[in-house]
């Protein structure tokens, strides 16, 4: 049976991606409007009701007004955009955390932002396994190519030749925070330090543990341990060995893209401090890649159908 599908904000690009992920596939057919209806309230009114799955690609605003379009029981809805994360009645799209079957079962889901993908990979299972506490400030260090920030930010650094590093969220308050705590049962928010750098994507995202800080009474080996186990079977998140090479990790400029992520636990020699590091593509398991996976759960399909998992 093939599932009707409705990109709303298809050109931009989370959109755009979503929508080579899903071309040349019998499950789905896409529902298109012409360019100059795109914007057009009524013509979006008719396609979110028409179509089996909405997969909203937009800011928050109108990504409300989309959801708000909606009058039957019937359309499900994948939200890309931050404004559903933390809403009741909203599953949150991360199928690893929350259960494959939950997303399967969901009328609404909200995809997770893409830096809190990775913090929420390493920090969750580590909290409920009590090999983390809740109640530690921790830190977020992460870097990501500029797709993330959209066609505006990709135009500023083709333009612009001489940008190498941006850092921002200097103000505190990033609206990924609210998700990052609540997902991962915290009790305070962490200190985020976002940064983009001259890729067009990919990113890491490493959380620092100063285990002889803490006195939590675990290690590295446990750490790793529990990690190997939460996602043991799954197609798309991978726990590097412990003990793989330590000398570097590196983010390339010509990234191809990539639906999966790997977890790293690095070390010291006394295992007193411990750097957990997430690498992933900002626009695949970050982004699009997550909302096909999603959109496949919620069609009946296996997680990992028609994603790209080679690095």
């Amino acid at each position: 049976m093939t599932t009707s599908v409705f990109i709303d904000g298809a050109a931009g690009t989370t959109g755009l991606e979503i929508r080579e992920r899903l071309s040349g596939r019998s499950e789905f057919a896409l529902v298109t409007l012409p360019d100059d209806l795109r914007k057009d309230a009524e013509a979006r009114r008719e396609a979110l009701n028409d179509c089996d799955v909405a997969i909203l690609c937009l800011p928050d605003a109108a990504a409300r007004e989309s959801v708000a379009l909606i009058d039957n029981d019937r359309t499900k809805v994948i939200d890309a955009s931050t404004a559903h994360r933390v809403a009741d009645g909203w599953t949150y799209g991360f199928p690893e955390l929350v259960g494959a079957e939950e997303v399967a079962g969901a009328k609404r889901v909200s995809n997770p932002g893409c830096y809190p993908t990775g913090f929420l990979a390493l920090i969750a299972p580590l909290v409920r396994s009590k090999n983390l506490p809740a109640d530690w400030p921790y830190s977020v260090n992460a870097v990501s190519g500029f797709s993330g920030g959209g066609n505006a930010l990709i135009d500023r650094f083709e333009g612009d030749q001489t940008i190498a590093w941006r850092g921002y969220g200097l103000s505190m308050g990033h609206k990924h925070l609210g998700e990052m705590k609540q997902y991962a049962r915290l009790k305070h928010a962490p200190l985020f330090s976002p940064a983009v750098v001259d890729a067009h994507r990919g990113m890491f995202v490493e959380v620092p543990i100063p285990l002889a800080a803490m006195g939590s009474g675990t290690g590295p080996v446990r750490m790793h341990k529990a990690l190997s186990e939460f996602y043991e079977g799954s197609p798309i998140v991978t726990v590097e060995p412990l003990g793989a090479d330590q000398s570097e990790l590196l983010l390339r400029k010509d990234a191809a893209p990539c639906d999966g992520m790997t977890l790293h636990v690095f070390f010291d020699g006394m295992g007193e401090q411990v750097r957990l590091i997430a690498k992933l593509d900002n626009l695949g398991k970050g982004a699009s890649g997550a909302a096909v996976q999603s959109l496949n759960l919620m069609a009946g399909l296996a997680a990992d159908t028609g994603l790209n998992l080679t690095a």
